[in-house]
């Protein structure tokens, strides 16, 4: 039985088609990970830079390229994320940028979630994969996980994790560890209150001038 194609049914037809909601990808960060690639259509990020990725303690370094102007910097944090959301979106925002360099921040979030030291070492032992699968010769850099007052009572789990990751790192080439965990505790063995935003958990201004003359040696020039 053949249809005859009226003007009224072609107009009916591609209204149809043009009303059709469009699926959009679903996924933990996927509002986050799309505003990444629209900034990055109206300005790409530099080719060889260090890339800064990771959970709010990146998404909220504000001052980045200020606190590393002789080298480019790409800020890719998305707040709340875990070692594995990284992973997940590394072949849309990390691989594409062909960094010389990535520092990585994570793990905070992962352990505040449940997982043991040893789920975070294999999620970051993944990480590792996923990124040298494309760029086989990048840097990683990973900062420790720091101490903080708001999630104290994880304090032996951050320090397990972290030494996990270090042992790791000792054993793989072009890898290393940078220990910001040591000088963010004052002599009390505790956190310094003044490194903090008022939530305990985020560093603050304070906090990122100490990080950044720890991590700026390790940085490729």
């Amino acid at each position: 039985m053949w249809i005859r194609l009226t003007p009224s049914i072609i107009l009916t037809l591609l209204l149809l088609q043009t009303t059709q909601p469009v699926t959009q990808p679903e996924g933990p960060f996927e509002n986050e990970i799309q505003a990444f690639e629209q900034a990055d259509r109206k300005q790409p990020p530099p080719k060889n830079a260090v890339e800064f990725v990771g959970s709010s303690s990146i998404r909220f370094w504000g001052t980045l390229a200020q606190d590393f102007p002789h080298i480019p910097v790409i800020n890719r944090g998305f707040g709340g994320s875990q070692i594995e959301d990284s992973t997940r979106y590394a072949d849309r925002i990390i691989i594409p940028y062909h960094p010389r360099q990535i520092v990585f921040y994570a793990g905070d979030n992962d352990l505040a979630a449940g997982k043991t030291p040893e789920q975070v070492l294999a999620e970051f032992q993944a990480f590792v994969k996923k990124v040298r699968a494309a760029l086989p010769d990048v840097r990683i850099s990973f900062i420790s996980i720091k101490p903080s007052l708001a999630r104290w009572r994880l304090i032996e789990q951050i320090k397990k994790a972290n030494q996990r990751i270090q042992d790791f790192v000792k054993k793989e080439k072009n890898i290393d560890y940078i220990d910001i965990f040591t000088p963010m505790l004052g002599p009390d063995g505790k956190p310094r209150a003044e490194l903090f935003r008022p939530d305990g958990l985020h560093v603050n201004q304070k906090g990122y001038e100490l990080w950044t003359s720890i991590i700026a040696p390790k940085l490729q020039g």
